[in-house]
């Protein structure tokens, strides 16, 4: 639209200098009045001469004047008809959306990149369709109105299907108008959920509920949200103070309630170690016992056996023994002599007898 309106001012300057520039009424009327005494018959012929030189020079130079202007008309209709023919030819690069206006008015219509020709009145808004990446530095309160500075780094992309209704509700500056105010109130709103404590911890899902919430907002204007990364989360010096005294606290309650659990464990140890021996011991007496009660039983059991082997052989012996074997036993072990006692079988008498 721009070409078009250069072009028709380019072809008016070309009329005004035709007319203007190339039809000087003063020097015109010069030449005239030197004409007019030139051709007088009457003048004087030193005066003639020299008029006739004027002439010859007002002449030459308003021929130059009519040659400056003509070629200047000519530039002027040369340059209408190069910014006319420019304005038909409509350039758009790779990873945009062009969006084709009429008097103003946005086509329902996209062109894809490239090169488009359209109509010398209208015009193309490229929409650039890449994902675009920005960093956005803003303040909220915890939970526990602490306040806390943000930095976030967001990456988003615009659908080319719908570039033409997000330029004709919106315009170029979306992100202006209706990205960054929605970033930040879901920003706001996430973090006073949360102490300022858990923060720092739940960094990934602060970014992740931020990045819902505004691509829930965002997807009404065709605008795709990428990512959403919380980069740095920053507090007060007061409270950065506050929580390293508190984690230095905690970090020595810990290391005293790590080297006391140390000391009972290691009584503990002790205490099992003791008992252990203790039961080794008993264990022991137990295994000790067990055995010489084994040892009694077993000689037990061998005095029994060999008594009833002892037992076995004397009643062999005695089933074995005959009146007959025993005075023949007797006779034979008789050394000559009487015997000095003698018991009788049915009387408890005992007899001395002399020895002689």
């Amino acid at each position: 639209m721009g070409s078009l309106i250069v072009a028709v001012v380019l072809i008016f300057g070309a009329f005004v200098i035709d007319r203007v520039v190339g039809k000087d009424p003063e020097l015109n009327e010069k030449i005239k009045k030197y004409q007019a005494f030139v051709s007088d018959p009457n003048a004087d012929r030193y005066d003639k001469r020299e008029r006739q030189e004027k002439l010859e020079k007002l002449e030459a130079k308003q021929k130059r004047q009519k040659t400056t202007a003509k070629l200047a008309s000519i530039a002027c209709v040369v340059l209408a008809a190069v910014f006319i023919i420019s304005s038909t030819v409509a350039v758009v690069p790779t990873g945009y959306t062009g969006i084709k206006t009429t008097f103003g008015k946005v086509e329902d219509d996209t062109i894809s990149s490239g090169v488009n020709f359209i109509l010398p009145w209208q015009s193309i808004v490229n929409m650039d369709n890449r994902t675009q990446k920005v960093q956005i530095d803003t303040q909220a309160f915890s939970s526990d109105i602490q306040q806390v500075d943000i930095k976030l780094s967001v990456n988003y992309n615009i659908d080319q299907e719908t570039a033409q209704l997000l330029y004709k509700t919106v315009g170029t500056n979306y992100y202006e108008n209706v990205m960054f105010p929605r970033i930040q109130e879901n920003t706001k709103a996430v973090f006073s959920q949360y102490s300022a404590e858990s923060l720092v911890e739940k960094r990934n899902a602060l970014s992740a509920e931020v990045a819902n919430a505004t691509a829930s907002d965002m997807r009404q204007y065709g605008i795709t949200i990428v990512s959403i990364s919380i980069e740095n989360i920053d507090f007060t010096d007061a409270f950065t103070d506050a929580v390293e005294a508190k984690q230095v606290a905690a970090q020595k309650k810990l290391t005293a309630e790590t080297e006391q659990a140390q000391k009972t464990m290691e009584e503990k140890a002790a205490a099992k170690r003791a008992i252990i021996a203790e039961n080794a011991k008993a264990e022991q007496a137990i295994i000790a016992a067990k055995a010489d009660l084994e040892v009694v039983q077993i000689q037990a059991e061998a005095s029994l056996y060999a008594g009833q082997r002892e037992a076995e052989m004397n009643m062999r012996i005695a089933e074995s023994l005959t009146p007959e074997l025993i005075r023949y036993k007797w006779i034979n072990q008789w050394n000559g002599h009487l015997p000095s006692t003698v018991l009788s079988d049915t009387v408890d008498v005992m007899m001395m007898m002399d020895k002689e």
